[in-house]
């Protein structure tokens, strides 16, 4: 029996959430189009009545931006290939192989993910300064981000392995295929789904991390974007449009890529990746 009110009752609850959610990001597109004096005007005005476009190619260019999304294209690009070569075998064996040093080992990589990043900044800071690393700052950056994110990915993919039914590789390896040969060909096609949801959400996290590129990379021509959106602030900052086409810039092409990929998203959340 359909309840039409309790439905469109609960229609309304999610677009007012939906729009309470998403107004700061409308806000900041909005305040990028400000002028300085609309930017502090009471009442604020929800729309600019003399939009200043002008703002994101001057901010591009002021600010070098083009640099800076390169760079944090490389680190996050370099983090996702890591973690995505040394994660996925490793989840497939947690998946697929169960006793107590496996689930010893699943209890460390989870306590791993508790350690917050400003910890664990110190320790990783002073091991690359005497390995050498920090005359590579970017790949210094990447294996920090590799590190600390390595232990949410396995989790996530183990659990898109473990939606796969074992069945189907011991069919396999009964036709005389190997156990290589059933990870690849049998597998790693079914979680694959699985495994671009999470590689996407370490992207997103490695395409916005602070803290390690503010502490490790101090040549200002390898910094990555959210050191560039750092450098706006300051004891006398004012400059709240330009803070704001920079910001604008950098979060858009995420947005458009989760949007273009929302479908392969959801695939992935339904098949078991997030369960």
């Amino acid at each position: 029996m359909r309840h039409p009110f309790r439905e469109k009752l609960m229609l309304a609850v999610a677009l007012v959430f939906t729009a309470i959610y998403l107004f700061p990001l409308y806000w900041m597109y909005v305040t990028a189009l400000k002028s300085g004096s609309a930017i502090f005007a009471s009442p604020p005005a929800f729309w600019p009545a003399d939009p200043q476009w002008h703002i994101y190619a001057e901010v591009w260019q002021s600010r070098n931006m083009g640099r800076y999304i390169w760079n944090s294209l490389v680190i996050a690009f370099g983090a996702v290939a890591m973690i995505s070569v040394l994660g996925v075998g490793c989840a497939y064996v947690l998946a697929r192989y169960r006793n107590g040093w496996v689930d010893g080992t699943l209890f460390l990589i989870l306590m791993l993910q508790v350690l917050p990043a400003s910890l664990m900044i110190t320790p990783i800071f002073v091991g690359f300064s005497q390995t050498g690393l920090l005359e590579y700052p970017r790949l210094a950056v990447t294996l920090a981000i590799a590190a600390k994110s390595m232990p949410f990915f396995v989790v996530l993919v183990r659990t898109a392995f473990l939606s796969v039914p074992q069945e189907l590789e011991e069919a396999g390896l009964v036709d005389g295929d190997s156990r290589v040969g059933a990870f690849f060909r049998i597998a790693l096609p079914l979680a694959r789904n699985g495994i671009v949801v999470s590689a996407l959400l370490i992207f997103m996290q490695a395409f916005g991390e602070f803290v390690y590129s503010r502490s490790i990379i101090q040549r200002a021509e390898l910094q990555p974007a959210s050191i560039g959106l750092n450098s706006f602030m300051g004891p006398n900052t004012n400059e709240w449009n330009g803070i704001m086409a920079y910001a604008t810039i950098y979060v858009t092409p995420i947005l458009v890529a989760f949007v273009l990929l929302q479908r392969g998203i959801i695939s992935g959340l339904t098949s078991g990746a997030l369960r």
